[in-house]
């Protein structure tokens, strides 16, 4: 690479600074790192662009390469120089952090890598709630049957908690094996397999639960179910799954539930709607009526003259909002009832009525409708 400019091969300006250096070679780590990029000519520019972030990311190397050029630069530096105190933990941690197996992890060594563990898994729960109950909130009890954790061995799976360093890979959990490549010696780290990444074997399993930390049992359990849940919520319940082997954590409980209709009330977020029949003679002439609601009845005014469809709305009546920041509305909808069976008595009524309106002809009632008058 004695003519190769590293500059031009991480992209950048022979001005950048250390943090535009660094994030050019970032970038291009991800695009060339053999174990993502299976093109063929990946691993050669991987090792170009390595060799050239280990010059330009120190100070003096830098100073020297931008002093002699890259012919006089490599006269005084061997390869195994020019990697010497280039950090690959802080770049390549910074790379694929987070990442399971990551291509630094396997080709570089975990550095500061977790043991492994073995967490239980997440378990769900279906649940029937009422409608008010999902109004108002509710504490419910809920019977599982899962893996626990072991009592005779609390968990560890060993006999008496009895635990000794593994032998093998000595408590780290990984076992290293290095290579050789064309750009330096790796390590390559593989999860132990005596103690499955664990770093710890049992001196005796525990005959209970043989060796694994958990049994079946049944168990009772509190949820809290907020006030104004709606249909279809999660909630999720801590470290309730189930347990993890050998005292690794425990997975989640994921709680979903079912709301049951209303026979009175239909929800739309969190507010309300109440379809309101009225006789024809209270939607004509008025009437003073009690309205339920979620908690009590009121009083409601229906005034002279009301129309099927006419919308009343109650402020605050609805349902809570989750983060108790108050709460919706309820809409009172009219639905003047038209009659079916009449008496004599009523008949008549409606007759002399139907004399008095015929009045006005039909062309001038449609007109009068069209223009809002009643």
């Amino acid at each position: 690479m004695a003519d190769d400019d590293y500059y031009q091969i991480l992209g950048v300006q022979k001005s950048a600074s250390s943090d535009e250096i660094k994030k050019a070679y970032k970038t291009l780590a991800k695009k060339y790192h053999p174990d993502i990029n299976k093109e063929k000519g990946s691993e050669e520019q991987f090792k170009k662009i390595s060799e050239a972030y280990a010059v330009l990311s120190d100070d003096t190397k830098r100073s020297q390469y931008d002093q002699y050029g890259s012919t006089g630069f490599h006269q005084q530096y061997s390869q195994e120089d020019i990697f010497r105190g280039f950090n690959v933990n802080d770049i390549f941690g910074d790379i694929f952090e987070g990442m399971e197996g990551s291509p630094f992890e396997m080709f570089f060594g975990g550095g500061g890598r977790k043991r492994k563990t073995n967490r239980g898994h997440d378990l769900r729960y279906d649940m029937s709630v009422t409608f008010e109950e999902a109004v108002f909130g509710v504490t419910k009890e809920i019977h599982l049957e899962k893996a626990n954790s072991c009592s005779s061995c609390e968990g560890t799976g060993a006999k008496g908690g009895k635990k000794n360093t593994c032998a093998q890979c000595r408590g780290t959990g990984q076992v290293r094996t290095s290579r050789r490549t064309p750009f330096g010696t790796f390590m390559q780290v593989q999860t132990c397999d005596q103690c499955e990444g664990e770093g710890t074997t049992a001196h005796d399993s525990c005959k209970e639960c043989r060796g694994s930390g958990r049994v079946i049992t049944a168990q009772t359990l509190k949820v809290k179910i907020p006030a104004g849940v709606d249909n279809g919520a999660q909630l999720r319940v801590s470290h309730a799954g189930e347990a993890g082997l050998r005292g690794s954590p425990a997975g989640d409980l994921y709680v979903f539930l079912h709301v049951q209709p209303s026979d009175m009330f239909e929800r739309h977020e969190n507010d309300i709607y109440l379809t309101l029949p009225l006789t024809y003679s209270q939607a004509a002439l008025g009437d003073e009526i009690q309205i339920p609601t979620l908690e009590k009845e009121v009083t409601l005014k229906i005034p002279a003259g009301t129309q099927t469809g006419t919308k009343f709305r109650l402020n605050g009546k609805g349902i809570p909002y989750l983060d108790g920041a108050g709460r919706g509305d309820q809409y009172v909808l009219v639905n003047v009832l038209t009659p079916v069976k009449l008496n004599k008595d009523q008949r008549k009524l409606l007759e002399q009525l139907q004399t008095f309106e015929e009045k006005k002809s039909l062309l001038d009632r449609i007109k009068s409708f069209a223009r809002g008058e009643k």
